[in-house]
């Protein structure tokens, strides 16, 4: 057979499974219910781990890759051991300077530079407006070094304004906006409130998002360290932020500070660590189980409705052949090849698994954007990969569901399937 008979072989293949679809519309599309679940389940569940882990990488981002967190508590649950971590002396900020002379003293260190980092919420106003339970950050003036987020207007507070406990304050994107609404380049020098101390505007942070779209790095303030003493002086949310020198190892980095930080609590060897060195890596492991329990339930479910979609793709195609027994008798009889009827009812099969793989598809991304409407800040991510995967998989369940009743009607015999009644 040379190819141009192929060619037509195939065209007139796709003809015939054209003119069944069209001939069968609710039958075929009922038929395909279950690869249009599948599809949309396999879909549904790439979008969701693509955006877990973009947003994941996105806030790493803002925590600073680079960056450990010196705290009182771990960055994971924990559980019934509550008490111990509660019981745990406060970090104190002023260790962050000790941290420091050490690093100067020692230039070989892996560690860069230690910020200390004085937390607490407090309602920000101007005026007639107020933002509640913003994120009021005290700090250093070398947080600005360290800070993930770029200054969009202004500029950072400087050494001196830090000793001199200077009322000066960084306003976060969502902080701005809400109490500048006429625009936030009306924001410097202006003056806002905190816990009734009048703070002058110097800058105003760019936009950072939130973690995993919950919790806002837009909605903080930053003011001195010295400046925050005198309305805050709990020491509940202190923490040490330090960054580890550019191309050190991170493990040799977390190992010095661990070392380093006991002998400031002047810890004895045989005494567990009363701190803790928080990392994003602790984050990322935390996620894995989360990631694994979405891929388990979604291969599942989409193994499920495959199964039953093929189940059901098999079965019409069987009638499809007992049906038209006589039409494949008559085109053998005229010199239609075993090949060709084969290749007539497999390309029906593959045609109604795409068109589910299509319809899936569409509902998969109709969804997508209805829960992103929902949950703006959650980045959903449809990729092209993904269409790849369910375009592969309808065509894979389209030819395993169909090859055994195409088998079957390639082998008929044409003198018994004219007989055919």
């Amino acid at each position: 057979m040379n190819i141009a008979q192929r060619v037509s072989e195939w065209t007139e293949s796709f003809r015939i499974a054209l003119e069944q679809l069209m001939a069968h519309k609710v039958r075929s599309l009922l038929t395909a219910l279950g690869v249009i679940i599948g599809i949309v389940a396999v879909t549904l569940m790439g979008t969701a781990i693509k955006g877990i882990d973009k947003g994941f990488s996105n806030s790493l981002d803002m925590l600073g890759q680079d960056i450990f967190y010196i705290e009182k508590w771990p960055w994971a649950d924990v559980g019934d051991e509550w008490f111990k971590y509660r019981n745990r002396a406060d970090i104190e900020t002023s260790d962050a300077e000790e941290i420091n002379r050490w690093i100067r003293a020692n230039p070989d260190s892996s560690l860069r530079i230690a910020v200390p980092s004085k937390i607490a919420f407090r309602n920000v106003k101007r005026d007639d407006r107020s933002i509640s339970g913003t994120y009021i950050n005290g700090t250093s003036s070398e947080f600005g070094i360290i800070n993930t987020a770029d200054i969009e207007r202004g500029r950072f507070f400087t050494y001196s304004e830090e000793i001199s406990a200077q009322n000066v304050i960084i306003l976060g994107h969502d902080v701005a906006n809400t109490l500048f609404p006429e625009g936030t380049e009306q924001a410097l020098g202006d003056r806002v409130d905190i816990h009734g101390f009048k703070f002058e505007v110097i800058g105003v942070l760019e936009r950072q998002g939130s973690f995993l779209g919950l919790q806002s790095f837009d909605k903080q303030v930053i003011i001195p360290l010295t400046s925050m003493l005198r309305f805050h002086s709990g020491n509940w949310n202190n923490n040490i932020r330090i960054q580890v020198a550019a191309g050190a190892d991170m493990d040799v980095a977390y190992d010095e500070l661990t070392g380093l930080y006991r002998r400031i609590r002047s810890l004895l060897p045989e005494d567990e660590n009363d701190f803790e060195i928080n990392r994003s890596e602790a984050l990322e492991e935390s996620l894995g189980p989360v990631k694994s329990g979405i891929a388990i339930a979604g291969f599942f479910i989409t193994g499920l409705a495959l199964f039953v979609g093929a189940i059901g793709i098999m079965n019409i195609t069987f009638v499809s052949v007992k049906e038209r027994t006589r039409e494949i008798g008559t085109r053998r009889a005229i010199g239609a090849r075993r090949q060709a009827i084969l290749l007539q009812f497999l390309i029906e099969a593959v045609s109604i698994c795409i068109l589910g793989g299509i319809i899936g598809l569409a509902v998969a991304y109709g969804l997508k954007v209805g829960i992103s409407s929902a949950f703006p800040n959650f980045p959903f991510t449809f990729s092209t990969d993904l269409v790849i995967l369910a375009c592969a998989l309808s065509i894979l369940t389209g030819v395993l569901s169909g090859l055994a009743p195409a088998w079957q009607a390639a082998r008929l015999d044409p003198a018994n399937a004219l007989r055919h009644e």
